[in-house]
């Protein structure tokens, strides 16, 4: 079998909405909510608040269900913390 390719889900033409979670492949599967495009870029944020970064959308794929769940339990985490709103 082969693997799916980077975007898996998306064309590189369209972009997700905004609030969508998506996989950062370039970047060690980081997830992050997707805030718009910059460019040619995507503009992801960190879950758990913090500083945006750019990704480029061949690198990005929609979360699977086990990573949204992780990311939405990082989040709760924060806020519970204080750490975000």
């Amino acid at each position: 079998m082969r693997p799916p390719p980077p975007n898996a889900g998306y064309a590189v033409t369209e972009s997700p909405q905004v609030g969508a979670l998506l996989v950062d492949t370039s970047r060690k599967d980081r997830v992050g909510e997707f805030c718009g495009v910059a460019g040619p870029y995507w503009a992801l944020r960190p879950v758990r608040g913090g500083t945006e970064w750019d990704a480029k959308p061949e690198h990005v794929r929609p979360a699977n269900r086990i990573e949204r769940l992780r990311a939405e339990t990082a989040r709760c985490n924060a806020r519970s913390e204080g750490r975000i709103l």
